[in-house]
């Protein structure tokens, strides 16, 4: 049996407590928190040099085009699979599992990794994932436990039972336990943080879940039927989906069967699941500071800052998290950081947009920013990545006026088509079709300055889309 793998990556996340930088539009996958690439390519690198032969991501509409262009800037291929809804891990893992065996892979490892952790030492967790390859290959259901170096009382746990082979059998899945617990299960030696990554033959997977969970196969058996091609990405039935009930894997297969097995990994594995979290495994200065971007700091201790664009100075303060992004600053005690997501249901409940995206924007042609605006106005700086297009589109309430910074912008005004250059510029009535397209091989930056009596993004009549949309 060929010891190829299926990478089955889970990149559908919402990240609400790592807000302001994580948005539902953006979520912490997409950031580069812990290097200059973002979390999803780390994931993707980490996995250089096992013997791979698919790359399944599996996401959701709203990040699609995200995910297609972090690909892209790593020149990597992957097959980008769609839940039209979320229902949690279990069913995801089904849909990868349904999709290797249509590939006539249904014996083949499924390698199922999340796309927002943090491994330190990536050779150190490419050894564990050989050695349970062959442990796997005989139809075990392998699960990855962390070696604790902390009573932590953020993660579930793994009790180790008998030992099999290079593995341990999977005693008891437990709930996150409170301090004084922890302590007890650190004390012991007998358990592993729960990680969440996997390893197992599909078919293995499928069996058990038919075994334990019936109605979860069968809504992913009936969803993966006669899937379709939409540019890069794979959709799946929405109706048979939508019917499948919402479940993890942990509850619905690792914990009932008799066949799961753990193997300690230590390898630097962090969910990056709260800022103290990312302060934890960050390279601290000699006052335990973490500072990224422009910052200035007096007396200050054991703090973590971050800021995009301004410079944020520190006077005196110690333990605080500090997220400072174009719409929002956050300030928070480092030991409340937890309570972040209840500042997102607060937006949430207040009609508020800040949760939801960045005044950065991104489209799947690039990315605007807003600027400025006012009463009758509104500034954008515009990207458009090379080779990318804009709906052709037209508006019945606004005028448009774009100003060429970079690059050359192939536009189409009304009846006519022209190269537009750096420090050149074009005006667009109400009304009148227009499109933008990047024709050259570098980014087109460009300032759009809009005027009108309604200026909101559902203005936009698209006549003809490259993306899909409507």
């Amino acid at each position: 049996m060929s010891a190829a793998l299926n990478i089955v990556i889970m990149a559908g996340g919402s990240g609400t407590r790592m807000w302001p930088m994580s948005r539902t539009a953006y979520p912490k996958q997409f950031l580069n928190l812990n290097s200059d690439n973002s979390m999803l390519q780390e994931t993707i690198q980490r996995l250089h040099g096992l013997s791979e032969s698919q790359t399944t991501i599996i996401t959701n509409e709203e990040h699609r085009f995200l995910v297609a262009e972090h690909l892209r800037q790593l020149n990597k291929k992957a097959e980008i699979l769609l839940e039209p809804v979320g229902r949690n891990t279990a069913p995801a893992i089904a849909l990868a599992a349904f999709r290797a065996q249509q590939r006539g892979d249904g014996d083949q490892l499924l390698l199922v990794l999340a796309a927002d952790h943090v491994i330190e030492n990536s050779s150190e967790f490419r050894r564990v994932v050989q050695q349970a390859l062959p442990i796997a290959r005989d139809g075990k259901l392998v699960t990855f436990g962390i070696v604790p170096d902390s009573p932590a009382t953020g993660y579930g746990y793994i009790r180790q039972g008998e030992a099999q082979a290079e593995a341990y059998k999977v005693d008891a899945f437990v709930e996150k336990p409170d301090l004084a617990t922890a302590e007890q299960y650190l004390a012991s030696g007998e358990y592993l943080w729960n990680s969440g990554m996997f390893l197992f033959r599909a078919d293995r997977y499928l069996e058990e879940l038919k075994e334990y969970r019936a109605d979860i196969y069968q809504a992913c058996e009936a969803a993966s039927q006669n899937l379709s091609a939409d540019l890069d990405f794979l959709r799946i039935n929405k109706t048979a989906f939508e019917a499948c009930p919402d479940d993890s894997i942990d509850y619905a297969v690792m914990e009932k069967t008799d066949q799961a097995v753990v193997l300690p990994l230590d390898a630097g594995w962090s969910d990056v699941g709260s800022w103290s979290a990312l302060w934890d495994i960050k390279e601290k200065d000699q006052h335990g500071n973490v500072h990224q971007g422009d910052v200035i700091d007096r007396d200050s201790h054991n703090n973590f800052v971050i800021t995009e664009e301004k410079l944020v100075a520190t006077i005196g303060v110690d333990n605080l998290v500090i997220v400072d992004t174009k719409d929002a600053v956050l300030v928070a005690d480092r030991n409340r950081v937890q309570e972040v997501k209840d500042i997102v249901g607060e937006l949430k409940q207040q009609g508020r947009s800040e949760h939801v995206q960045h005044r950065e924007v991104y489209r799947p042609w690039g990315k605007y920013d807003s600027i400025d605006a006012g009463e009758r106005y509104q500034v954008k700086r515009i990207t458009v990545n090379p080779g990318a297009k804009l709906s052709l589109q037209k508006h019945h309430h606004r005028a448009e006026h774009w100003i060429v910074v970079s690059g050359t912008a192939k536009v189409t005004n009304g009846d006519k088509t022209l190269l537009v250059s750096e420090n050149e510029s074009t005006y667009i009535p109400i009304g009148v079709v227009h499109c933008l397209e990047n024709p050259g091989k570098i980014p087109l930056e460009l300032i759009e300055v809009q005027s009108g009596s309604y200026l909101g993004e559902d203005d936009i009549v698209r006549l003809q889309d490259d993306y899909g949309r409507g």
